[in-house]
C-alpha cells in the first residue's frame, strides 16, 4: 500500500485528465452493454410487428446506434491518445524526479552502483511505469463496470446459471492469483537480469579503447554473453509462468461455455429457461468474459509496471546523506581561510579510516600543495572540502563557518577543481569551457581559453570554438582535454582551487605554460595542490607529505630537503643524477 500510495500521488496534477478517461470509458462500456439490452427489446418489441412497421423503424433505430456508437468512437479516441499522453507525462514527472534524486545522492552511492543499471532504471523502467499508469485505473475500472453490469443482467435473466458461472470465475480468480505471485518475481528477475546487461554494455563500450588494446574482444563477448544468457534464462522462466497462466485461464474461459450449454440445456428441458433467453444470455457471456480476458493481458502489464516502480521509489528512498542544515546560510564573501580541525574519515562500510586526525590550517591566499604515495589520502582530503563526502569526525571550516552549516551551492561555487581524471561533455569545446560558468559571453570563454593556453589551438580548429569534442573528449588528446578543463576553472575564478595532478597529462612545453597560468590564477586565491611532479610545486608556500592518511612532514620545499625525509626521497628518485643544491 505504501508504494500504491507513492503511485497515485503521479495522478494528482492530471486528476481532471484521468477523470475524463474514466468517464470516456464508462460511456464505452455502457455502450457495449447496452446493445444485448436492445437487440433484446427489438426483438420483443418492434421485429414482432408487420414489415411496414419495421421498415419505418429501420432508420431511427439506424440513427440511434450510429450516434451511440460515435459517442464510443469519441470515448476510445480520447482514451487511446489522452490517456496514453497522460501516461507520458507521468513517466516524465517520475524520469524527472528519479534525475534529481540521482543528482542529489553522494558520491558514495555511485561507488556502490553500476551506470548502465541506473539507465535501466531511468529508461525501461519508467516506459513500463507508463504503460501501468495509463491503462492500470482504465482497465481495472472498464473491467470492473462490464464485470458488475454483465453479471447483474445475467442474473435477471437466469439465477441459477449464473450462481453456477460465478463459481467457474471464482475458481479462475483463485488460479490466477496463485499464478500472480510466481509472475511477479518472474518480471522483478526480468528487470534485474536486463539491469545487469545494461551495466556490462555501458562498461564494455566506456572502455573500448581499453578492450582494443589488449585485444581483448573475446573476453567481452564472453561477460556479454554471459548476462544476456541470464537474461534469457529469465525470460523464458518468465514466459513458462505467462503460458501456464494464460492456458489455464483460457481453459476455464471454455469451462465457462461448457457451463452454458450443459446447464442451459437442463433449465430448458425443465422449462426455466427459454431458447430467446438462453441466446440472449450468451450475448451478455461474451461481455462478461472480454473484460476477464483483459484484466488477464493486463496482469503482465501491471507486473511489469509494478516491479519497475518499486525499484524507482527504492532510488527515490535512498538516504540523501549530504544535504543543506535546515538552517543554513549561503557562503559570501569568501576571503578563502581553510581549516581541518580533528578530521577522521572512512568510506561506508569501511573499518579503516582514510584520513586520520588531520589538524591542518590553510591561511586565505596561500597555496598548499600535497605529495605522498597513492592511496595516502591525498585526494580524499580534498574531497571533504566540497562536501563530495561527510567526515566521519571533526569539522572542516571556511572563514570560520563550518561547511556543514552553509549551502552546497555557495560552497561549490567558492571552489574549482581541475581533476586528475578530465571529463568533457558530448558538445563543443565553446559549451564545455562555459560549463564553468553558464551564461558566460564570448569574450569570456575566449579569455579563459588563453590563460589556460588553449586558445591558439582552438582558433586554429576548422570550427573553431564550435568544434565537436566527441563522448568524454575523444576527439582531442589528453592534454588539450586537460587544457580546455582548466580553462572552465579560469571561467569560474573561484576563491578556493583544487588542482588534483592539474598538469599530469600535459607535455613539458604545454606545463610550462600552463603552470605559469596557473601561478597567476592562484595570486590572491587559497589553493590546494596535489602533485606528483614535484618540479611544479616548488614555490607552494607549504608542503605537506602524507602516508596512511596522516600528514608525516610539513613545510617548503627547502625545509623539507634539509629534512632529508620521504619529501627529499622523492625528489632524488625524480632528479636522479641531478645536484639538488644546484636546483634549489
Amino acid at each position: 500500500m505504501p508504494v500504491m500510495k507513492k503511485f497515485i500521488q503521479y495522478y494528482k496534477p492530471y486528476k481532471k485528465m484521468f477523470v475524463f478517461d474514466l468517464i470516456c470509458a464508462t460511456v464505452a462500456a455502457l455502450v457495449d452493454i447496452a446493445f444485448p439490452q436492445i437487440l433484446n427489446l427489438l426483438t420483443k418489441v418492434v421485429y414482432v410487428q408487420d414489415a411496414a412497421v419495421i421498415f419505418s423503424s429501420l432508420a431511427y433505430i439506424a440513427a440511434g446506434m450510429i450516434a451511440l456508437y460515435l459517442i464510443k468512437l469519441g470515448c476510445e479516441y480520447y482514451i487511446t491518445t489522452w490517456g496514453h499522453i497522460m501516461g507520458s507525462r507521468m513517466e516524465a514527472d517520475m524520469r524527472r524526479d528519479l534525475f534529481d534524486q540521482m543528482q542529489r545522492l553522494p558520491f558514495s552511492y555511485y561507488d556502490r552502483n553500476n551506470t548502465g543499471e541506473m539507465m535501466s532504471k531511468m529508461i525501461a523502467d519508467l516506459f513500463d511505469i507508463s504503460e501501468l499508469a495509463h491503462h492500470g485505473p482504465e482497465n481495472l475500472f472498464l473491467s470492473i463496470l462490464k464485470l458488475v453490469g454483465s453479471f447483474i443482467l445475467l442474473m435477471l435473466i437466469n439465477v441459477p446459471l449464473t450462481l453456477i458461472l460465478f463459481a467457474v470465475v471464482a475458481l479462475m480468480g483463485v488460479f490466477s492469483f496463485l499464478q500472480n505471485k510466481r509472475m511477479k518475481r518472474a518480471f522483478k528477475n526480468n528487470q534485474e537480469k536486463i539491469g545487469n546487461i545494461n551495466a556490462d554494455l555501458q562498461d564494455s563500450l566506456a572502455g573500448i579503447r581499453v578492450v582494443k588494446s589488449f585485444a581483448n574482444e573475446s573476453v567481452e563477448h564472453d561477460k556479454f554473453e554471459k548476462s544476456n544468457q541470464g537474461f534469457l534464462e529469465s525470460k523464458k522462466f518468465a514466459y513458462r509462468v505467462m503460458g501456464k497462466f494464460h492456458a489455464g485461464n483460457g481453459f476455464l474461459q471454455g469451462i465457462l461455455y461448457v457451463v452454458i450449454l450443459v446447464f442451459g440445456g437442463i433449465f430448458i428441458a425443465t422449462g426455466s429457461l427459454k431458447v430467446t433467453d438462453l441466446a440472449l444470455y450468451a450475448l451478455y457471456i461474451n461481455i462478461f468474459v472480454a473484460p476477464i480476458t483483459l484484466l488477464i493481458n493486463f496482469t503482465e502489464t501491471f507486473h511489469k509496471g509494478y516491479a519497475g516502480f518499486c525499484r524507482f521509489v527504492d532510488i527515490l528512498e535512498t538516504p540523501v546523506e549530504i544535504v543543506d542544515a535546515p538552517n543554513a546560510q549561503p557562503l559570501q564573501q569568501v576571503i578563502g581561510e581553510i581549516r581541518y580541525q580533528g578530521v577522521d574519515f572512512s568510506y561506508q562500510g569501511k573499518q579503516n579510516d582514510v584520513l586520520n586526525r588531520i589538524d591542518l590550517t590553510i591561511p586565505a591566499g596561500e597555496t598548499i600543495a600535497l605529495v605522498g604515495p597513492s592511496g595516502s589520502g591525498k585526494t580524499t582530503l580534498c574531497s571533504l572540502l566540497p562536501r563530495f563526502y561527510d567526515v566521519t569526525a571533526g569539522r572542516i571550516t571556511i572563514d570560520s563557518q563550518d561547511i556543514r552549516d552553509v549551502t552546497l551551492e555557495s560552497l561549490r561555487t567558492a571552489i574549482g577543481i581541475v581533476q586528475q581524471d578530465v571529463y568533457l561533455f558530448c558538445g563543443t569545446i565553446r559549451e564545455n569551457i562555459a560549463y564553468g560558468k553558464p551564461g558566460a559571453s564570448d569574450e569570456e570563454i575566449v579569455e579563459a581559453a588563453k590563460n589556460a593556453n588553449i586558445h591558439t589551438f582552438i582558433m586554429g580548429l576548422e570550427h573553431g570554438y564550435d568544434t565537436f569534442v566527441g563522448e568524454r573528449g575523444a576527439r582531442l588528446s589528453g592534454g588539450q582535454k586537460q587544457r580546455i578543463s582548466i580553462a572552465r576553472v579560469f571561467l569560474k575564478n573561484p576563491k578556493i582551487l583544487i588542482l588534483d595532478e592539474a598538469t599530469s597529462a600535459l607535455d613539458n612545453e604545454s606545463e610550462r605554460h600552463i603552470q605559469a597560468s596557473l601561478e597567476k590564477l592562484s595570486q590572491g586565491r587559497t589553493t590546494i595542490v596535489i602533485a606528483h611532479r614535484l618540479s611544479t610545486i616548488r614555490h607552494a608556500d607549504e608542503i605537506l607529505v602524507m602516508e596512511q592518511g596522516e600528514i608525516r612532514e610539513r613545510g617548503s620545499h627547502d625545509q623539507l630537503l634539509k629534512l632529508g625525509g620521504t619529501y627529499a626521497r622523492y625528489y632524488q628518485m625524480q632528479f636522479a643524477g641531478l645536484d639538488i643544491s644546484s636546483t634549489l
